[in-house]
């Protein structure tokens, strides 16, 4: 049996109120959500509360889940709605610096790679989060939009500005070449 079909079968299990089933799920899914979490948080510490959250609300709404096939989309949406009430609650923690990187990425220097992720910072929570979502998460224009609860054509054009203001903070910093 593929993944997919073994997901769905979990998902429905959860859906009908099985806790074996959700954990399981969540134990498929647990790198996926903390590496989002810590995308946009930049501590090891947020990340886990964070992914703590999304994990006890998802198992509160699970009953509401309409199609098992959705389940990371409507997951992730969770895990966003967590990350807003994180930084909700602790306004103080908008920048970050303690970002851990790994030394095997080596399409761009460590220093280019620190300073793109320092401008992805200054970026605002909206533009920040859609960048996270889908350029280190992979995720699609459709599921970027549901998971943030906005319309696709919304997502498209906070992108484009997101790529546009991270541009521009990477040009002042000589990072970005043409």
């Amino acid at each position: 049996m593929d993944d997919s079909k073994q997901l769905k079968r979990l998902t429905k299990k959860a859906i009908h109120g099985s806790a074996e089933a959700y954990g399981r799920l969540f134990e498929y899914y647990k790198k996926y959500l903390y590496r989002i979490a810590y995308a946009s948080t930049k501590n090891e510490q947020a990340a886990l509360d964070i992914v703590g959250e999304c994990i006890l609300n998802g198992f509160h709404y699970i009953r509401q889940l309409k199609e098992p096939a959705y389940f990371k989309t409507w997951i992730t949406k969770i895990l966003y709605n967590s990350i807003a009430s994180y930084y909700h609650n602790n306004p103080e923690n908008g920048l970050l610096e303690d970002f851990q990187m790994s030394a095997e990425e080596e399409s761009i220097s460590i220093e280019e790679r620190m300073d793109l992720y320092q401008a992805i910072d200054f970026l605002s929570e909206k533009y920040k989060n859609i960048i996270i979502l889908k350029y280190f998460n992979g995720l699609k224009i459709s599921e970027i939009a549901y998971a943030m609860d906005i319309p696709e054509g919304s997502v498209k054009a906070y992108l484009y500005r997101a790529k546009t203001e991270l541009r521009h903070l990477l040009e002042e910093d000589t990072i970005y070449e043409k």
